[in-house]
């Protein structure tokens, strides 16, 4: 929650746990696939993915995932103003396409092929929707690479994509949950017995 709550900036709470693959014999072994449903204070759906294995389709994947989690959270004869927003967060632990960021968003836009003047809502469309812009209706989308981060923390998301990626946290951090995902880590790093 605190991850997202940073990456999002929002109050997040994780509703359940969709699915759950584990062959990780040590911690260190990055096999682990997890798959989280979240709320925000907007009632928007979040679904995260941690993955390990590149895969050349991936953008595909996050797409068919996105456009699942909408078809499953409308039922038949239900009104299209009910689509719930959907946010895709994929924590990926290889290089996905050519680029040097590490944290990426995508979001839909209509931009005019005559004028290049983005479509914006209606008046009622937003009283109707309840946000300002047209992107706000369709899936967001945030990529982060693990591996192309650079070390160096500037905010508190960039703490915990430390944490990802080197599976400690330094003295000094203070990022939202990353007191209890400490403790979290500590029980992880010993041995079965200890546990």
């Amino acid at each position: 929650e605190g991850f997202l709550s940073e990456l999002l900036c929002d109050s997040i709470t994780i509703l359940e746990v969709l699915e759950s693959e584990s062959n990780q014999e040590h911690i260190t072994n990055k096999y682990n696939k997890v798959d989280l449903k979240a709320l925000n204070q907007r009632y928007e759906i979040i679904i995260i993915e941690v993955q390990y294995n590149n895969e050349l389709d991936f953008l595909q994947r996050i797409l068919y995932g996105a456009s699942k989690v909408i078809v499953e959270h409308l039922n038949e004869g239900s009104p299209y103003a009910e689509i719930t927003k959907v946010i895709s967060v994929n924590i990926l632990y290889f290089n996905l396409g050519i680029g040097n960021d590490y944290v990426y968003r995508g979001y839909t836009t209509f931009i005019g092929t005559h004028d290049q003047e983005q479509l914006y809502l209606t008046p009622a469309q937003q009283k109707m929707f309840k946000c300002q812009h047209v992107y706000n209706l369709f899936p967001e989308y945030y990529i982060i690479q693990i591996n192309k981060f650079p070390d160096i923390t500037h905010d508190p998301l960039d703490e915990w994509i430390y944490l990802f990626k080197h599976e400690e946290i330094k003295e000094g951090f203070q990022a939202r949950g990353l007191t209890k995902a400490k403790e979290v880590l500590d029980i992880l790093k010993l041995s079965t017995t200890e546990r």
